[in-house]
């Protein structure tokens, strides 16, 4: 059942032939909408609806569309798609509904990859996907007839910083922290630091702890946007070793990078690929870590790539 519609005060209203989406609180489905068509209203009961589903079928043959009665909260209808003129640019942190499995799961971007294409994680399943844009659309909720926010207002707030999430984590002076930067040749990787002071709105000036300036006589110090800043990732200990395509931060060149594990070698060791630069590299496992994405104020750690 979705949390969408939670108010008996106002009951939504759908007749034969309307377009809907059905949400689902049965264990392993909750968070995702499919898409169907009402094809009756119970007569008994007008407050429940007869759905005939697009892409789910009775029976594994997939020659019977299946059809379930469902009560009118579980209903909505599909979200209207934004002009064309006011495409979406999704950005890390965008709470988002991504199309797998023949319906549409709530989740939310964790990474940014080259060739327009997005990792989305989900709460639920604990899982991470990499996604086309072509699959996703910002996640908006159906409340009281209406889709709240607006599309209109989600562009604006979108539109208004297209680099950093309107929420940012405040941070204060010799905080130990982790930096990225999206300069060519460092994009995806992080690097240790301190913060020094704040040096403007959501800016900070910080102190790399491995990065030195030109003479190597210091380490160098920048200004940096608050959303291209992080705590430091609680220490996670691998009792076991990793396995073939775990995702990992490895050390490397002064920063952790994120890749992923392509093969498991004697005496704890193992290559791992980066998709960004198409490099395998052999690493220790001592300079390698599990991979955790810093979401919402919260360390998130992807089960699956």
């Amino acid at each position: 059942m979705s949390k969408s519609n939670t108010s008996s005060s106002w009951i939504a209203q759908f007749k034969p032939g309307d377009r809907v989406e059905v949400s689902s609180d049965d264990p392993g489905f909750r968070g995702s909408w499919f898409a169907g068509t009402v094809i009756r209203r119970e007569a008994k009961n007008p407050n429940r609806y007869v759905v005939e589903y697009d892409q789910l079928y009775e029976d594994e043959s997939g020659e019977k569309l299946l059809q379930e009665t469902l009560d009118w909260i579980q209903l909505r209808p599909p979200p209207p798609p934004p002009e064309k003129k006011k495409k979406v640019q999704f950005k890390f942190g965008d709470e988002v509904e991504a199309f797998h499995s023949d319906g549409w799961w709530e989740g939310a971007i964790t990474a940014e990859h080259s060739g327009g294409k997005f990792a989305v994680f989900f709460r639920g399943s604990k899982e991470q996907i990499v996604f086309e844009e072509k699959d996703l659309r910002l996640r908006r909720e159906w409340v009281k007839g209406k889709w709240e926010p607006p599309f209109e207002q989600v562009q604006r707030e979108k539109e208004a910083d297209s680099n950093c999430p309107k929420e940012v984590m405040k941070f204060t002076q010799g905080m130990q922290v982790e930096v990225t930067t999206d300069d060519d040749g460092f994009k995806g990787a992080w690097f240790a630091a301190t913060i020094i002071e704040p040096s403007g709105e959501d800016e900070y000036l910080i102190e790399y702890k491995t990065l030195t300036n030109d003479d190597d006589t210091e380490f160098l110090r920048e200004d940096i946007r608050a959303c291209n800043i992080r705590p430091c990732p609680p220490e996670t200990i691998v009792v076991d070793g990793f396995k073939v395509m775990d995702e990992v931060d490895a050390y490397y060149n002064e920063g952790w990078w994120v890749g992923v594990i392509a093969k498991v070698l004697i005496n704890c060791k193992y290559v791992v690929y980066f998709k960004e630069t198409d490099e395998k590299i052999t690493f220790k496992q001592a300079d390698l870590r599990p991979h955790q994405d810093w979401l919402n104020g919260k360390w998130v750690v992807p089960s699956e790539v």
